[in-house]
């Protein structure tokens, strides 16, 4: 697993929440659209960041190129079929 990574956060409908490492989100799964651009972090694996686990983060990253939340629930294998 990476060990660190700027990622672009977008926000989906109600409470979704989308994290990937395009700053553009061409690669977000279209069933949560419209994306809208939300903001930039840095994430550092095993420092804890509000509103995010990091490390299932960048572990979705790693595996799918997104991770995706609603109400901070991962829900990513869900967003991407």
């Amino acid at each position: 697993m990476v060990s660190n990574m700027q990622v672009h956060i977008f926000r989906g409908p109600d409470r979704v929440f989308a994290f990937t490492a395009d700053p553009s989100g061409a690669n977000l799964p279209p069933k949560y659209a419209p994306w809208i651009a939300f903001k930039t972090v840095e994430l550092k694996k095993d420092v804890p960041t509000p509103g995010v686990d990091v490390n299932d983060c960048l572990r979705d990253l790693e595996a799918y190129g997104v991770h995706v939340t609603d109400a901070h629930v991962r829900i990513t294998e869900d967003a991407i079929r």
